[in-house]
Parts: C-alpha cells; structure tokens; sequence
C-alpha cells in the first residue's frame, strides 16, 4: 500500500541527470510517497544548466549553488551528500531519491539503507554498475520518460493489453524488450514463489523477488506494468481472478 504520508527528499545532480526526466521521475517517487523536499545542485551560472533554470519554480525545485571552486573538482557532490546526511539524521525523512548517473553517489545511497530507508536512483543507461545496485531500485530515466510518452498517446493500448490478460502471452505490441537475462530473472523468481496446484503463482509476489535486485524495474525494460511485462513474454501466462487479482504461470 503505498503510504502518501511520507515525507520522500529528491536529490538531483543536475550536472548528471537531464531535466526532460523531471516529471515521470516524480511520478515515480509517488510509490514511496509525498516528495515534500526537491533540490537540484549545481553551478547556475553555467549554460549547460539553463534547462534545469526554465523548470525549477514549475516543479517546486529549491536550487542549490555550487561554484566551481577548483577545476576538476566537483564540489557539488559533496553538497549533495552533506545535505542527504543532515536530512537523514533530522529523523523525518522515510526516503530519498537521487537523481544522477554519477557513481560517486554509491556510498551516500549505501549508508542511507544501512539506516533502514529505501533509496531511488535514476540515471542513464550508462550509469555505472556500483551506483545501480548500491540503490534499493535503480530506474533508467530514459526508459522512464518513453514509457511516459506512449502512456500519454492515449487509452487505446491499455484495452488491448487488458483484453489480452486471460490468455496466453504472445507478441505484444509494447515497444519493451525481454533479453535473456531478463526471461532467466523472471523464471527464477517465479520458481522461488508458492504456486497453486494449477501452476499459478501472484504475479506481485514475483515481481517482489524479482525487484530484490536493485537494477530490476519493469520501465527499464519499456514497459508501464508488471502484467504488461509477462504478457510480452511467451514463456509465461496470466489470469485474474475473481478478486482482481493477477497470477503468473511458466509455460515452458
């Protein structure tokens, strides 16, 4: 269930995190819940930041300068980082997302779930490995912002994929990608799951074991939901029942 009553911080380094991901990252962090604390660091003077200036008051966005004090140095970094400490110890803070492609943020997101909260990373596909997997989940902001697009050309799609739920997985017509990586991730969390004497198992208890792995979220892969994911892959089946619940089922 997800609580809207907590208080979520969002860290952005806007020198490695591009503005056109703003607004289905927020929508993203509405999982953990309200994102009542955004700062975005940087050096405002630079030219490169212009794209983060245009949006921050229509976001909510506090800016955070930094000066280059040193070249070669990045001094917002360690801005970033003492602010998530005092925010962390001020005790009323239930989760942070940190939005960067900068694997110096793998320490800072590494002692924030030492002390029991979750961290979202979101960054580019390039993102050093460290950084993805020191998060509790790590989101491709790219895959994000093109699974924002085709959620806003409309319903049409979404009636398909619902009609398509009962019966076997085929074909979809999803632009995400199932790699083999991604099927033998899938086939082992299904095995690690209770499943009935039909071969069912809950679709969400999969999804669980398959996000304990922090690099695991389906809009990495192109896809808006979880259901949407298994119906693109013809090794497994889906049903509802009565209750509106999904169940997953492994083929072959």
């Amino acid at each position: 269930m997800k609580q809207h009553n907590d208080n979520i911080a969002l860290l952005i380094d806007s020198d490695n995190a591009s503005h056109n991901g703003i607004d289905p990252v927020l929508t993203a962090l509405a999982e953990l819940g309200t994102v009542n604390i955004r700062r975005a660091y940087g050096n405002w003077t630079k030219s490169a930041l212009k794209g983060w200036e245009r949006i921050l008051h229509k976001y909510g966005i506090e800016p955070q300068q930094q000066f280059d004090m040193t070249k070669g140095k990045n001094a917002t970094d360690m801005k970033m980082t003492i602010d998530a400490m005092d925010l962390l110890f001020r005790g009323n803070i239930t989760g942070f997302g940190i939005m960067s492609s900068d694997s110096d943020f793998m320490p800072l997101a590494m002692r924030i779930r030492q002390e029991g909260l979750p961290v979202y990373g979101f960054g580019s596909a390039k993102t050093p490995e460290a950084f993805k997997q020191a998060c509790t989940r790590f989101i491709d902001v790219d895959a994000l912002i093109q699974v924002d697009k085709r959620n806003r050309g409309g319903t049409k799609n979404d009636v398909t994929t619902s009609a398509k739920a009962e019966s076997p997985s085929g074909a979809s017509e999803s632009s995400g990608k199932v790699d083999d990586e991604l099927l033998n991730l899938l086939i082992d969390a299904y095995q690690a799951t209770k499943r009935d004497a039909e071969g069912y198992a809950s679709l969400s208890e999969v999804g669980k074991i398959a996000g304990n792995r922090s690099s695991f979220d389906v809009r990495n892969y192109g896809f808006a939901r979880l259901s949407e994911m298994f119906e693109s892959v013809p090794n497994f089946q889906t049903k509802r029942d009565e209750h509106g619940n999904l169940f997953v089922k492994r083929l072959r």
